[in-house]
């Protein structure tokens, strides 16, 4: 039964995608006897985490009670007081955990808390869906720069536009609908200037649900191309705009607001390390990969991608559109690693493969 309860968990945490940055997402059951008297998660960063609410709603049928959660509680005082101890106030038999907490701050030493006291535990359980789950803060904990995720939407010949580059739209109207869930999930969208010069994208999440942000938008700009018109410099959301060191954009600062925070490479090429380094000093957690296939192709060569979002429109396009991916130099078969932990669905009717790459921890 613990899987069942651990995978309710997880069903719960999910609810809260794109709202607990730079938390993680955690769900809380509590069970005492069989029966669920408590559940609760994590609902936005700064407010009560997973298992006080679920404490709050099983009040005082908690006592002697097993509590399941996905995330190992934390020891520590931040926001919020740490959650060993209302665990411990609130009589709790058993603790059962999906996985530790790579937080230093907590990192076993929640569970030991718990088990000082008395209170017996597990840890370990449905362990890879709880980490593919909080992937992003994982990430962003262990190494202080954002997630990954690439998206891509191509025909089935791996083109992402017509050879005279239009490509509106290669995909139908439901997965489309996903890419915008994408943009709400995650703190901010990535692009490169040819992607803002070729369409002038908004990068916005349509409709935006009430009490929700749009995500940051930042645009790789090595030369300072993008002009101060650009739909994706407008106010309504924090915008990175990365620069090359030789980049002249005195015009276009003199333009553009507050909310741009212009990030200046010390380097005439942007090196996109150095670009994740100063979001994650920024505190974005994670980004979505939207830009065209040069800046894909960068980002697949430097091994910066951490999962993949493919979409695959059930159309043929033919060798003079525009490939998806430039050119990798693999010159045999044996050097093209394949995606990990692969997963394929249809969305409409496009089909969107969703895996890892070949350098990711994933099994």
């Amino acid at each position: 039964m613990a899987a069942h309860y651990m995978r309710r968990c997880l069903q719960l945490a999910a609810q809260a995608q794109g709202m607990t940055s730079p938390n993680p997402l955690v769900g809380c059951v509590i069970v005492r006897e069989g029966k669920v008297v408590g559940e609760g998660y994590h609902q936005r960063a700064g407010e009560p985490h997973a298992e006080v609410h679920a404490l709050r709603q099983a009040g005082q049928a908690a006592l002697g009670a097993d509590l399941y959660v996905n995330l190992e509680p934390c020891c520590h005082f931040g926001r919020t007081p740490p959650c060993t101890e209302a665990i411990l106030q609130a009589g709790v038999r058993r603790v059962v955990v999906g996985m530790l907490d790579p937080n230093p701050q907590v990192a076993g030493q929640g569970v030991a808390r718990l088990q000082s006291q008395g209170v017996e535990s597990e840890v370990g359980v449905l362990e890879a869906d709880c980490r593919r789950l909080n992937a992003p803060f994982v990430k962003f904990i262990t190494t202080r720069t954002p997630y990954v995720l690439w998206k891509t939407a191509a025909s089935l010949d791996g083109r992402v536009a017509a050879a005279g580059g239009d490509a509106r739209w290669v995909t139908g109207p439901e997965a489309r609908a996903e890419v915008h869930s994408l943009r709400l999930a995650l703190d901010a969208v990535v692009v490169g200037s040819g992607t803002v010069l070729a369409d002038d994208p908004e990068l916005t999440v349509r409709p935006l649900p009430a009490e929700r942000q749009q995500p940051v938008r930042v645009v790789l700009d090595g030369r300072g191309r993008v002009s101060g018109s650009a739909r994706v410099l407008a106010a309504g959301a924090r915008v990175f705009w990365a620069v090359g060191s030789d980049a002249d954009i005195s015009a276009v600062q003199a333009s553009i607001g507050g909310h741009v925070h212009v990030l200046r490479s010390p380097t005439e090429d942007i090196q996109l390390p150095w670009v994740l380094e100063r979001l994650g000093e920024a505190g974005i957690t994670s980004v979505l990969l939207e830009g065209g296939p040069r800046l894909a192709t960068a980002f697949w060569q430097n091994q910066l991608v951490d999962e993949v979002r493919w979409y695959a429109a059930p159309k043929l396009i033919g060798s003079d559109g525009i490939p998806s991916v430039g050119a990798l130099g693999y010159a045999a078969m044996a050097r093209v690693g394949s995606l990990r932990a692969v997963s394929c669905r249809l969305v409409g009717d496009d089909i969107c493969v969703q895996g890892y790459p070949p350098w990711s921890e994933e099994e």
